[in-house]
């Protein structure tokens, strides 16, 4: 990404600081800091700080053992013999109200408090979360690519589904497609589920072999380009039980209504209920037991959600999931799950594999 990218980024950063009447954000989030500088660093337990300034001025605090590329800010390194809280607390963060990082420890936020005691702090993180919502057009394309990856792998791993095959065979299959296919890694744990583990939202894939008439459900990812992916698909093993047919028709039905009413400029709660009351017409609705998406990007649940409690409005640029589900305990489970891309008038599936439920093995 060219230096433009990550100029007009910290600029929306800084426009929220004004909004909110914040001096300056502590940012600790190694993804924020790459969002608005391109340098990936990973601290472990060792401070890492990126002090911006309402102005757009940054100083990046780094500890020397970290052989990171200069950037266009300001730089101070320390050891791991150094008080790095107090060199911070000694440099710019003089005073004012500063605004910090949600997941900064306390380990750190505490003595910063009692070194400086002219400085008030606040929660500032969503001026970055806020911006990284909504996706430039850079991000776009990494995310639509590792979109297309995962429609390549949810394809063959359907595909490698034979009688006697375990889910974590399969899943061990599908992280292997991610690899031939370019993917750094998967984008979180692969989850597959035959028959009664379909009713755990978040089952982990065990030694459960395929059987005749069973659902088959996978809820996948990759990383690509530091982006992820993420779509669930529900298919049938050999046969389809009316029931299981009829419930998947239930459960496409609601993804395709919330996405329908996607623009910018609606609610997150309307679009849960627009899925949520077709399940609930079909007397279903206490089966399904959790919100309708969660945004997406560099990691695969970001700040942000789509549910009955989010009163906020969608925006264009914003990518989040929409994966309404049912699941009957000990009986099946069925999920279908799209990521999509409010657009300036509507939106658009990152998805491209058919949700209808279909026969396999």
């Amino acid at each position: 990404m060219n230096s433009s990218v990550y100029e007009n980024r910290i600029k929306r950063v800084c426009t929220a600081m004004k909004e909110k009447q914040l001096d300056a954000l502590i940012i600790s989030d190694p993804q924020s800091i790459w969002y608005l500088s391109g340098i990936r660093n990973e601290p472990y337990e060792r401070m890492y700080v990126l002090y911006l300034e309402q102005n757009g001025t940054g100083s990046l605090f780094v500890n020397k053992l970290f052989n990171i590329p200069h950037t266009g800010f300001r730089e101070h390194w320390f050891t791991d013999s150094d008080d790095a809280v107090r060199i911070l607390a000694g440099g710019p963060a003089q005073s004012g109200t500063i605004g910090i990082d949600k997941n900064w420890p306390a380990r750190f936020l505490i003595p910063f408090a009692g070194y400086n005691k002219n400085v008030r702090c606040v929660l500032g993180s969503d001026c970055v979360d806020d911006a990284r919502a909504c996706k430039d057009s850079a991000e776009q394309a990494l995310m639509k690519e590792a979109s297309r990856i995962n429609d390549i792998c949810i394809e063959r791993g359907f595909a490698f589904i034979r009688e006697g095959v375990t889910e974590k065979e399969v899943a061990e299959y599908i992280e292997a497609q991610f690899k031939a296919e370019g993917a750094e890694c998967p984008s979180f744990e692969t989850i597959v589920s035959f028959g009664a583990n379909a009713a755990d939202p978040h089952h982990s894939p065990d030694d459960t072999a395929v059987k005749d008439g069973d659902c088959v459900l996978i809820d996948m990812g990759c990383r690509k380009n530091q982006y992820c992916s993420d779509m669930t698909r529900t298919n049938f093993f050999r046969r389809a039980p009316a029931e299981y047919a009829k419930l998947h028709d239930i459960v496409r039905t609601a993804n395709e209504e919330a996405e329908r009413i996607i623009r910018p400029g609606v609610r997150f709660c309307d679009i849960d209920a627009a899925a949520r009351s077709i399940i609930s017409d079909a007397g279903y609705g206490e089966y399904f037991t959790h919100r309708l998406g969660h945004f997406i990007g560099q990691s695969d649940h970001e700040t942000g959600d789509v549910s009955s409690s989010n009163t906020s409005e969608t925006r264009e640029g914003m990518i989040f999931s929409i994966e309404p589900g049912i699941y009957l305990p000990g009986k099946f489970g069925v999920r279908v799950e799209d990521l999509v891309l409010v657009t300036k008038d509507g939106c658009g599936l990152l998805n491209k594999v058919d949700k209808h439920w279909k026969i396999i093995g």
